[in-house]
């Protein structure tokens, strides 16, 4: 099906829908590079308003990637809730924008359209909005995880505790995580992403975190991000393991380069599941995505790179995900060039991610080669967590040494909380005032607990 607009004496004609979409997004250099960027801002705009009056029906009539080509357009359409998509069925891309941002869309009428709604819908309504609709719409979305402690609650904020280390030296990484937890960091997770893939290591790191969290009796979770076929050997041998990670994609391809399918995630998510290790909830798997990942394994069929995003997170609502983030200025300036570039990538991503009811979290970060600064991810950072966002990375002093990557410091947020009253992880938040780290306000005490540090200090050693 073609679609046009026209503008003055001059008529836009796109192929199909796919090339609608990408025509249809904000600029990017990702999709510059892989030639499917408008030409002209003109463009761009004849292509939104071409795709304002598409009807949501032709999403579902319309693959931008064959339903027998791809394992994840048969996911996103033979699970696609039809009861959950008639009160919005007679609704074009620009009416759906509208209906979103009504103060009658509330919460509760979001989550019971949200099966209803596919990644490509998703994606098509965030190309119209403006960042402030999308940071208005995201805040109206609760998405509500369990495991050890309660993550997603509104006016509630969370961190991964991410100590990596270059050579996964254990007192190295004890050390950051120690430092971490007296900051209030690590109610997400305490998540560290090995140097190496081997079984040996991982297995080393997984009883390291699992020994603290006992000895200290911490309401958190621990997560190894190795690749899954790993974690499903750790299950095997009897490691504990509490959330199973994996990187993926949003097409079948990507996923393949990754060297996963959606059968191997099933199974790595049935193995973390017959543990039983959650006392609260049984969420047990992390995701990570990133604009680009598509195009950067030559596995995007011609689909921009926004579009690719999104249907990766028809995969993760496949296995209930206790965490997902998009690690968002992470491949680099070839697929997101400059802070600005990563901003409106951040809002679309996490926008779309809780429109399809994912416990949607961000690693706010930029490459060193990147055109963007610790200052733009601070003008993030306070976007994100006023759009409701679930959690952002604590690394120490925002540089990761493993990674060579800037993200956000246990200081960020502190700050975060402090200046949006946001506040931990219920669960998590008791444990901290406990241990003398914060007090009943919300606030870290002056003084830290020199018992529990001393105890700490032990421990390391």
């Amino acid at each position: 099906m073609s679609y046009q607009h026209t503008i003055g004496r001059k008529v836009y004609r796109f192929s199909d829908l796919k090339t609608l979409l990408a025509k249809a997004s904000p600029h990017r250099s990702g999709d510059v590079l892989a030639g499917l960027c408008a030409d002209t801002y003109e463009e761009r705009v004849a292509a939104q308003m071409t795709l304002a009056d598409v009807s949501l029906k032709v999403f579902l009539n319309e693959a931008v990637i064959p339903y027998e080509d791809d394992e994840i357009t048969r996911l996103i359409i033979d699970n696609h809730d039809n009861n959950a998509f008639i009160s919005i069925n007679s609704l074009t891309v620009g009416e759906l924008r509208d209906w979103l941002l009504r103060d009658e869309t509330t919460t509760e009428v979001l989550k019971e359209i949200s099966p209803g709604i596919t990644p490509e819908m998703a994606a098509a309504v965030s190309k119209l909005m403006r960042n402030q609709d999308l940071v208005a719409v995201a805040r109206k979305c609760e998405v509500v995880t369990k495991f050890r402690d309660t993550i997603g609650l509104k006016r509630h904020f969370s961190t991964r505790l991410q100590p990596n280390h270059p050579t996964d030296d254990p007192k190295g990484i004890a050390a950051s995580i120690i430092d971490g937890l007296l900051l209030g960091s690590g109610d997400a997770v305490i998540g560290i992403n090995p140097a190496t893939d081997s079984l040996s290591e991982v297995s080393n790191l997984l009883l390291l975190i699992d020994r603290l969290r006992q000895q200290f009796d911490i309401p958190t979770q621990s997560c190894v991000l190795t690749h899954v076929t790993t974690t499903i050997e750790l299950i095997k041998q009897g490691l504990p393991v509490d959330l199973c990670f994996q990187s993926i994609g949003g097409t079948e391809k990507s996923n393949a380069s990754f060297g996963i399918n959606l059968a191997l995630l099933a199974e790595a998510y049935e193995a973390t599941l017959s543990l039983n290790r959650g006392t609260i909830g049984n969420n047990v798997m992390y995701f990570e995505t990133g604009q680009g990942s598509e195009l950067s394994a030559n596995a995007h069929h011609g689909v921009d790179q926004q579009t690719c995003e999104v249907r990766a997170y028809a995969v993760a609502r496949k296995y209930n995900p206790f965490l997902v983030n998009t690690v968002v200025g992470f491949i680099g300036p070839e697929y997101l060039y400059d802070g600005k570039q990563i901003i409106r990538a951040a809002l679309e991503d996490h926008f779309c991610g809780k429109l399809l009811g994912l416990p949607m979290g961000a690693d706010i970060c930029y490459t060193n080669h990147a055109e963007a600064d610790q200052d733009d991810m601070d003008n993030l950072l306070v976007l994100l967590g006023v759009a409701g966002c679930n959690f952002i990375m604590g690394v120490p002093g925002s540089d990761d040494i493993m990674l060579n990557y800037q993200s956000t410091s246990f200081h960020d947020a502190i700050y975060l909380r402090k200046v949006l009253g946001l506040r931990p992880a219920p669960e998590f938040e008791q444990w901290l005032i406990k241990q003398g780290i914060m007090n009943e306000k919300g606030t870290l005490t002056s003084k830290r607990n020199i018992e529990l540090l001393n105890q700490m200090k032990v421990w390391i050693k």
